[in-house]
């Protein structure tokens, strides 16, 4: 039924007026009776009917983690759908904790991911979106104001408050990655989304702003450069996993996306349709692996296939006697030993415990609100470890304390999975594994930058006297 029948049937009130007696309740759920009033439902949203606009052309994204490296290549369709024509993924190897350790055999791992998802795509690349994750990244708020005098706004003062924030953000030995507005105000008008053509006096903006440190995005682009590839941009990998598992309502109600990698665990606070906070914690799945070869003196290959075939979070009553059999390290002759699986639980689940207890402090001391307190969305390879919701379920998801602006909120846990994404390869990249992949080449992709990124380009100046204010502004 369109929207014209719609309004002009007569059990349909405009005005909210009371149903006549006698007349048959609607059978659509859409009206509901409160007393002697109709309540008049407000009308879904457009935008989300809209299809999602994409770039012309192929993108090509590089997630470069501690445990593995993805590459994927893929398009936009016109039906709104974002579909992967080339996928390559290998463990990693010179990349630790994020970071990048050994120059060289980063790049070996690099070309050979490249080489594999260009041989599927049938077509070569030279330039990718890259994950952050090195460099320690951290996420600050600013408050910026601008006088504008009463005239109308213009994507001019848009960027001077940015320059303003960008500038505010300056520390020696860090670059600026991402620029993101969360709102504006124009005088008293406050959650202004884009104040272009308002009037007003004086501008206000309230900027989150991301950093990480210089030298490590350096060795990033001559990794990459070695490799014959171009640094088309860093997206916070958070933000990119945020993109991938999370719905529209979801980052307008406030969720918390942990993405639980080899080397890192970094999370991102999502609220009013915006990205609020992003951290980064230095403890992630391969410190279980190393934790359980330490414990049960195997080498790390087998700590690792244990961890992932029986490992355990959040063990059940009934495997404590269920035996695992253990090869032992260092001997010449081939030694084993049976262990319980409760035995490998136990190694386990201190780790986990440590790291939700981590995460848990860096969103009560993040400072915002309901935002930090509301949905949790685990995802990454760490989180398919057994018993990981329930875990969660126990450490975070307990009631909040009470904040300012509202009541407390109980934080309720689910598993991500990368959405609305075509092409992946069954049982590998559909997992959570590669959820930061996938958000990386929704970013690519996108038409426009999602949450309003400022890429903060500068056009070179036009004409004699403009190039000469910029000759005299350099060097003055």
């Amino acid at each position: 039924m369109n929207d014209r029948s719609r309004s002009s049937s007569p059990n349909f009130s405009l005005g909210g007026r009371p149903r006549k007696k006698g007349t048959p309740a609607s059978s659509s759920s859409s009206l509901r009776m409160s007393g002697d009033e109709t309540i008049l439902p407000l009308p879904p949203s457009e935008a989300n009917k809209r299809p999602r606009t994409w770039r012309s052309g192929y993108s090509a994204v590089l997630d470069i983690g501690s445990t593995k490296i993805t590459c994927l290549i893929g398009r936009g369709e016109i039906n709104g759908g974002l579909r992967v024509v080339g996928c390559g993924w290998r463990r990693s190897d010179g990349i630790r904790n994020g970071a990048i350790t050994d120059l060289h055999k980063a790049e070996t791992a690099i070309r050979a991911t490249v080489g594999q998802a260009e041989m599927m795509a049938e077509r070569t690349i030279d330039r990718v979106v890259v994950n952050l994750s090195c460099g320690h990244p951290a996420s600050r708020l600013f408050n910026v104001r601008w006088p504008v005098g009463g005239r109308v706004v213009t994507e001019a003062d848009i960027r001077r408050v940015v320059t303003e924030g960008r500038v505010q953000a300056t520390v020696e030995g860090r670059d600026v990655v991402h620029t993101l507005p969360i709102d504006f105000t124009v005088d008293d008008t406050e959650n202004v989304a884009d104040p272009r053509g308002h009037l007003c006096e004086t501008l206000k903006a309230r900027l989150h702003i991301i950093d990480a440190a210089s030298t490590a995005l350096l060795n990033l682009e001559t990794v990459l450069s070695r490799a014959e590839l171009k640094l088309e941009a860093l997206v916070s990998s958070p933000m990119a996993s945020g993109l991938s598992v999370l719905d529209a309502d979801e980052r307008e109600l406030g969720t918390t996306v942990i993405e639980m990698g080899g080397g890192t665990t970094s999370l991102a606070v999502f609220g009013e349709g915006q990205i609020l906070h992003t951290a980064q914690i230095g403890v992630g799945g391969l410190h279980v692996t190393r934790d359980i070869a330490r414990g049960l003196s195997t080498s790390l290959e087998n700590a690792e296939r244990l961890k992932t075939v029986y490992g355990s979070a959040d063990l059940a009553s009934d495997v404590e006697d269920e035996l695992l059999t253990v090869e032992l390290l260092g001997n010449d002759v081939p030694q084993f030993e049976q262990i319980s699986r409760a035995q490998l639980g136990r190694i386990i689940r201190p780790r986990m415990e440590e790291t939700l207890e981590l995460v848990r402090e860096k969103l009560d001391g993040a400072g915002l609100g309901n935002a930090a307190s509301g949905r949790i969305v685990l995802t990454g390879g760490a989180s398919l470890l057994d018993g990981m919701r329930p875990l969660a379920e126990r450490i975070l998801g307990s009631p909040a304390a009470k904040g300012r602006h509202g009541p407390a909120f109980t934080r309720s846990v689910r598993l991500g999975r990368p959405k609305h994404i075509l092409g992946l390869p069954e049982k590998t990249a559909a997992a959570a594994g590669f959820a930061t992949a996938a958000g990386l080449l929704s970013w690519a992709a996108s038409a426009e930058r999602p949450f309003g990124d400022v890429e903060f380009r500068e056009a070179p100046p036009s004409g004699f006297l403009q190039k000469l204010v910029a000759f005299i502004r350099e060097r003055v």
